[in-house]
């Protein structure tokens, strides 16, 4: 017998339609003899449409505000607990004992980070009272609680990082991801007709990928996998293919150089200008944002003449309104002549594989190929596995897919 954590996505649990379908394959893997634990998310669009709902409400008198995260956590908990209990019902109406949990009631504990909370620890005693009675255990995913009992969400694609984390805490034999598409991919088919579907990929892949705009997989649920060792496999709820296994890198996978490619596509450059060059500021400056939960990506100092430099760096697009209350603030801190530019409309694309570490020439085609489109690049950045580079969002998706074939990643390996 085994155990096994699967995670059915929005769009596999859209309606009751999905909801049993979804359901005959939980109860197909109970009975090949495994004890079965779910992870659900939200019902197809209902994430989307609360976010609207409390757009519109802050709308008030010709005037709009940014709604407290700590109420918006508490609105957006709402559509997993929808999910788990009608999974649940389904469960009950194909003949098989099931039981619901909202992360709360499995002690799902977080920071008090909202709208993106890192998980601290899970109960799994309470899990494992109702799977050694015989039941399936279903979980809301993207949702846990504060010390103090607050709700919290886990950031968008956070059920990954649910299904992750009690796949960790109960030692699974494996963790099912299932969503709408048949794995992972060379590329966003959506943006690159040609792209194909890989058979199996590294944790520091996935992990690179994950960060850089591919959207399957949130980057903690990863990092999880990776710590714990626990093999991730990416499925189609709607067939039984077989999709992508992430799994600990194998000597055969430097043969590959390039694995995959990937556009963050809503990206704003934040370039503080005139910064007294001394020691100590840096630190100060990321130090607060770092404080107000902020996730920074490419940070470049350029030191001037006059014992001044100028430090940008890149943010998600929808961070904009916290940053920018940091930075404001710091600026008037630092003196008279520091000021603050924003440059919204900015992508990123990038090419990831463990093969770079032993392979050369990967950022001379890659930077050869966008010059050839006189797609200009403004920022590279590089690791041992990954070559990105900022360009303008206009230019995003023909740069990726022009990448895309310079690697030839839409043939067959």
């Amino acid at each position: 017998m085994g155990l096994i954590v699967q995670k059915f996505g929005g769009s596999s649990v859209a309606d009751a339609e999905r909801i049993h379908r979804a359901a005959r394959r939980i109860i197909a893997a109970k009975q090949r003899g495994n004890q079965v634990v779910v992870v659900v998310s939200a019902m197809g669009d209902t994430t989307d449409d609360l976010l609207e709902l409390a757009r519109k409400v802050c709308e008030f008198d010709g005037r709009s505000c940014v709604p407290h995260k700590r109420e918006m956590d508490q609105l957006l908990a709402t559509g997993e607990q929808v999910t788990i209990a009608l999974m649940a019902m389904a469960l009950h109406a194909q003949g098989h004992e099931a039981i619901s949990f909202t992360g709360g009631q499995i002690g799902l504990i977080t920071d008090n980070s909202f709208s993106k909370a890192k998980i601290q620890s899970i109960n799994k005693q309470r899990i494992f009272d109702q799977l050694n009675a015989g039941k399936i255990v279903i979980v809301a995913g993207f949702q846990g609680v504060t010390p103090e009992g607050d709700y919290t969400t886990l950031g968008r694609g956070g059920s990954n990082a649910t299904l992750v984390a009690v796949g960790a805490v109960l030692q699974a034999d494996v963790c099912e991801n299932y969503t709408d598409v048949d794995g992972i991919f060379t590329a966003d088919p959506r943006i690159v007709p040609n792209a194909r579907k890989i058979d199996r990929i590294s944790y520091d892949e996935m992990l690179e990928l994950a960060g850089l705009g591919a959207s399957v997989l949130q980057t903690r649920a990863v990092e999880f996998a990776k710590k714990y060792n626990i093999p991730l496999h990416v499925r189609n709820s709607q067939n039984d293919s077989e999709g992508t296994w992430i799994v600990s890198e194998t000597p055969n996978m430097e043969n590959i150089v390039v694995s995959g490619a990937a556009l963050k596509k809503d990206l704003t450059r934040v370039t503080i200008k005139n910064v007294p060059d001394h020691p100590g500021v840096a630190a100060r400056i990321f130090g607060a944002i770092a404080e107000a939960n902020v996730m920074v990506d490419d940070i470049i100092q350029n030191v001037m003449d006059d014992n001044t430099a100028n430090i940008s760096f890149t943010i998600e697009h929808d961070e904009r309104h916290d940053i920018k209350a940091v930075v404001e603030k710091l600026a008037k801190e630092l003196g008279p002549a520091v000021r603050a530019i924003y440059h919204a409309d900015l992508a990123k694309v990038s090419v990831v594989g463990v093969g770079m570490r032993s392979h050369t020439g990967v950022a001379q085609r890659m930077f050869k190929t966008l010059a050839e489109a006189k797609i200009n690049i403004q920022n590279i950045t590089t690791s041992e596995i990954k070559i990105s580079c900022i360009i303008d969002k206009a230019d995003g998706p023909r740069a990726l897919q022009l990448v895309h074939d310079a690697f030839e990643l839409g043939n067959a390996k």
